[in-house]
Parts: structure tokens; sequence; C-alpha cells
């Protein structure tokens, strides 16, 4: 087993202290780096050169700015407050955590992997949307219930947000969508921290940070809305599938947008099974564990992760379901509308042995 070094551990707990005085509004600080390795580079991706320790920019015309995904293999709490603390965020204000609670018996996140994260965040609550596909989730009171179960209550306190209904946000970008219905309770939320678990997904192919701020911010409405690709609030099946995967990167990027960047992703690479979350009896993984990444750009993380299932030598079964769903065009039309880049410099933080 692995853990991110020692130095990087005390950066991470002076950035969390030095937090506490910083506004909603502030620019991201990055946070002093050990010398960096730069991990090989993926398909789609560039081998970085002079690695930049910040959040992506806009750019003058001519210059090409690229999006840093910083990467361990150390899946553990320690590694988790790592790859946070690389991103050298300082979010302020009311902070929800994004999270799939998880039908009971499939591979969602477990509190003993997250709660040191979430417990080191000042005003932090644990956020989720019901579900529409009729497991435990689909009403608030069983999915407080859930939540419970899980642990997820004994960490922080957990906001359904679609207790109360929706919301609806602009989707200014949108070939398919207009508008997006997320839980009413979204707007209460100055920053979001969207924490995935990356796997696979009978649906969109793959799910992570952009399944996350899409599928996973919406209500139930906003689900049917979704995954009709803009036709139906109560009937999500059957639509047409490539309105759906283009309606998830239109949801997610009102969402970045009513946000006005304030908002960070990062994905954990375990458990890597073919099923969701969602999923009660998911199909045994059958690759190995890769790691925790994180990214200002949803696009840029979920591209990372999807080009190291592709690099891994074990990892057919999860590819063979991406492309069956055509997963990888949730990733192209995200890049064409504004949500991110699918080019990005990959940074792998220095571990060492116990």
């Amino acid at each position: 087993m692995k853990r991110i070094i020692v130095f990087l551990l005390a950066a991470c707990l002076l950035l969390l202290s030095a937090c506490s005085d910083t506004t909603a509004d502030q620019s991201p600080m990055p946070v002093p780096l050990p010398t960096q390795s730069t991990a090989p580079a993926p398909m789609d991706s560039v081998t970085p050169q002079e690695t930049p320790n910040t959040a992506p920019e806009e750019s003058e015309p001519g210059d090409t700015v690229l999006p840093v995904v910083y990467m361990t293999t150390d899946i553990s709490p320690d590694g988790l407050l790592a790859a946070y603390a690389a991103l050298g965020a300082c979010p302020s204000g009311n902070i929800a955590v994004k999270l799939s609670i998880g039908e009971p018996g499939s591979n969602y996140l477990r509190p003993e992997l997250i709660g040191d994260l979430v417990r080191s965040l000042e005003n932090a609550s644990i956020v989720e949307c019901n579900t529409i596909y009729g497991g435990r989730r689909t009403s608030t009171a069983m999915h407080y219930l859930v939540a419970e179960e899980h642990g997820y209550t004994a960490v922080a306190k957990v906001d359904i947000m679609d207790e109360n209904g929706s919301m609806t946000l602009t989707a200014e970008s949108g070939d398919v969508l207009t508008e997006n219905y997320v839980g009413a309770n979204f707007g209460q939320y100055d920053y979001f921290i969207v924490l995935s678990h990356f796997k696979g997904h009978s649906m969109a192919g793959f799910g992570g940070a952009i399944k996350n701020i899409s599928i996973g911010i919406a209500s139930s409405e906003g689900k049917s809305w979704i995954h009709s690709g803009g036709t139906s609030r109560t009937n999500a099946w059957g639509g047409d599938q490539t309105a759906f995967l283009e309606a998830m990167g239109e949801a997610g990027k009102s969402v970045v947008d009513a946000l006005d960047g304030n908002i960070l992703y990062i994905n954990v690479m375990n458990r890597l099974s073919v099923d969701c979350d969602c999923d009660s009896s998911p199909a045994e993984p059958d690759m190995h564990d890769i790691g925790i990444l994180a990214s200002y750009d949803p696009v840029a993380l979920d591209q990372a992760c999807v080009d190291l299932v592709y690099a891994a030598g074990d990892g057919a079964s999860l590819v063979a379901r991406i492309e069956s769903r055509d997963g990888i065009h949730t990733l192209e039309h995200a890049e064409e509308i504004g949500l991110g880049s699918r080019t990005y410099v990959l940074v792998e933080l220095e571990a060492a042995d116990d």
C-alpha cells in the first residue's frame, strides 16, 4: 500500500487551516508540491512540459492553456486529501459534497474513504437527489434511511436536494436542452465538491464527474428530462441515445454556469465494475483499481479516467461497456459546448512506500 509522502500531507493540513479565512469568490491558491512525475501519456492526452499548479484560466486568442488533472495511486483517506490539496482550493460558505449514496450492495464510495475529507470542510453537507428507477432511493424518506445505513449521516449532514421539488437552470449552450431541473435546495450552496466513483454504466457507458453534475444533481423530473433528451419530465425511458448523452453534457454545463466556477471534481477509480452504483447487484470488477484523480475541468477528468481504462491491460470489459453505449460522445459534445477540454496535462503525485 502506498501513501502520499509526508510533505504533501503537511501541505494539505496547512491549506485546510488557511482556507478558513478565505471567501468564495477568491481564486484557488496553489499548494507547493514535491517533485512531480508525469504518468505515461494516455490516448488523447499530452505530456506536460512546465506543468502549472493552478486551475485553468481563460487564455488570450491563440494561446493554449491546458487543464491539469492530478493523480495518485493511493486510494485511501490520505490519498483523497492529497488529491484535494493539489488543487489548492479554498471553498467557503455552504459547501456541498455531491456523491452517490448508492444502492445497498453497490460499490458506492465508503464513508471510511471520504470521511476525513468531508469532516475537514467547514459547513459541508453531503448532497444527493432522488432516483427514478424504482430502487430504495426513489422516495426521500427511504433515501435518507439508506444514507444512514451507509454511514453518511455519521460523517456530515445529508441533504436530499429535491425533497422540496425542483428549481430551473438555463441551459444556454444546449442543442438538446434549453433548461435543466435540479433539486430545489441547489441554490442554498456556495461551492460544490463533486466526488464521483468512476465506473461503468448500463445506459451512459461510464459514470464520472459529468454524470454526477447532470443526472446526479437533477431532481426526479430533471432525471427524466435528461434521459429523454428533453422530451419528457415523467418518462425517462425509450428516448434517443445520442440526445441523452448530449443532454448530460448540457445539463452539466448549466450547473457549472450557475455556480460561476465555484466547483471542483474528484474521481475515485476503484471497484471498476461495468455497472453503476444504482445497481444493487453489480458485476464483480475484473480489472485492478487505478487511483484518485482531481481537476477543475470535468471533461478533462473524465477523459483521463477513460484513457487510463483503455491503457490498462485488464480493462476490456469496461471498454466494451463504454463503446457499446457510445459513451465517448458525452465527452465529445461536452467539449463542443465549452464544458471542458478533452486534452489535458496529467500529473502524478509522488508517492512513497510505507
